[in-house]
């Protein structure tokens, strides 16, 4: 069996590991969450947000994937489990059933936000482990702040 050998030192892959985790989860939740959204969406603005839905879990999907092997190139393994998923994400959690416009907008705007807040957190940290991740991370903020903008203005 072989393993990936980290260029990091250890003290930086463990702190950047656990920042990659943490981000891992969030954009797979994030995913789950605009799919739900998106499956269940009710009112007169379906259309423009159904579809924009579509795009955040298209960013979502791509980020985690991109997170999650940036782990393994540090020497770090990704969990996305579904169980791991669940008993980590600090995502709030859409009702279940029909979900009216207005109520999808200020979710997801909502957790945009926190992602966004999160994302800044981890930015710093991997300032001083990890300037390849922060990077990313970076890249991540940059575009959880793009769809924030884009369902904010629609309250």
């Amino acid at each position: 069996m072989s393993t990936v050998k980290s260029p990091l030192s250890e003290e930086a892959r463990k702190v950047t590991g656990s920042v990659l985790q943490d981000s891992l989860v969030d954009l797979i939740d994030l995913h789950l969450s605009a799919k739900q959204a998106h499956w269940n969406l009710t009112g007169r603005n379906f259309r423009s947000i159904h579809l924009q839905l579509d795009e955040i879990v298209d960013l979502a999907r791509e980020h985690a994937d991109n997170v999650a092997e940036r782990a393994v190139a540090i020497g770090v393994n990704p969990d996305g489990r579904a169980r791991t998923v669940a008993e980590q994400s600090k995502l709030h959690q859409l009702e279940s059933g029909w979900l009216p416009d207005d109520k999808v907008i200020a979710a997801v705007t909502d957790t945009l936000a926190e992602m966004s807040r999160r994302f800044r957190e981890r930015i710093e940290t991997t300032d001083d482990t990890d300037l390849v991740s922060q990077d990313m991370l970076i890249a991540v903020a940059q575009d959880l702040d793009k769809q924030h903008w884009m369902l904010a203005v629609q309250h």
